[in-house]
């Protein structure tokens, strides 16, 4: 009789410890937490910002995990704060400034509410940025750095409560979220080219890409030394310009690279084609370049 009782009661003590798991457990499920929307270790988000006269809205999002939505409005706050980028920047790059990310110019953004609700019955909530990315480097890292602090009642994830948001410039010819390379074939002083170039925005209707078959280096020294720019004008004629220290001559009159910018259009793929004539020196280098850029965009 004791055997069998001492039996009851290890299952009553089983029974009692599954219930208060399963409470626990249904509690967790059921807490209304809420984050700031991004992803990586850095708790990253990208926004891709077209370069365009004007200025251009982008937003910061909220969610709300749980099994059920939120039966309350929920608030929160947000404040500027620097310190994930320097995280960022130490884990990346550790000592070597050169590499380093930067905070958004002041003048480049404005965020008129620091402020998001999610509503009762909703999952998500945002705000709204206002950017100007015109005169934004194509070499450098941008971010915003916030931190989310949550009111009376708001329950936080601390590993999402902080985000650099991240403005990645582009316009119709080059992005740097997709990274357009242009396959290029051609003539280099009458023999014949060919290669593959990475294409930079600067402007609405301005890129940046190595003269002829140089070879592409991240240095500054190297991109001052090599780099042309590309303007396409409303004719879609391009004019050819020298982007800092090289010497860059336009050569016209040649039907098969005249200084042109078309799409293609074949069998559904759209491709953008830049057809160019120029003559460049680096030092004492001269070499006159004919080429024809691709790259397919759809």
């Amino acid at each position: 009789m004791m055997k069998r009782t001492s039996w009851m009661l290890i299952g009553l003590s089983f029974l009692f410890s599954a219930c208060n798991d399963n409470a626990i457990f249904e509690k967790e499920m059921y807490k209304n937490v809420v984050a700031l929307i991004s992803s990586g270790q850095h708790n990253i988000f990208e926004e891709e910002v077209a370069l365009v006269d004007g200025e251009v809205l982008g937003y910061i999002s909220v969610s709300v995990g749980g099994t059920q939505a939120p039966t309350q409005d929920l608030n929160v706050d947000l404040t500027e704060d620097q310190a994930p980028l320097d995280k960022y920047n130490w884990s990346q790059f550790y000592g070597d400034e050169r590499l380093y990310a930067k905070l958004l110019p002041a003048d480049k953004y404005e965020i008129e509410n620091y402020s998001i609700q999610v509503k009762a019955g909703e999952r998500t909530g945002r705000t709204m940025v206002k950017l100007n990315p015109e005169g934004l480097s194509p070499d450098s890292t941008y971010f915003i750095g916030l931190k989310m602090t949550g009111r009376e009642g708001v329950e936080i994830n601390e590993n999402k409560n902080t985000i650099l948001y991240q403005v990645l410039i582009k316009n119709d010819y080059a992005s740097l979220a997709q990274n357009s390379f242009y396959s290029m074939s051609g003539m280099a002083n009458g023999m014949v080219t060919a290669g593959n170039k990475k294409m930079f925005p600067l402007s609405k209707n301005k890129v940046r890409v190595v003269a002829g078959n140089e070879t592409f280096s991240s240095t500054e020294k190297s991109i001052n030394e090599k780099s042309i720019i590309l303007e396409v004008n409303e004719d879609n004629s391009v004019t050819v310009k020298p982007y800092k220290d090289i010497k860059v001559t336009m050569v016209d009159g040649d039907t098969n690279y005249p200084n042109s910018f078309e799409i293609e259009e074949s069998y559904g793929r759209v491709i953008n084609v830049f057809l160019l004539s120029y003559e460049y020196t680096i030092g004492k280098n001269t070499v006159l370049m004919k080429e024809r850029l691709e790259m397919q965009v759809k």
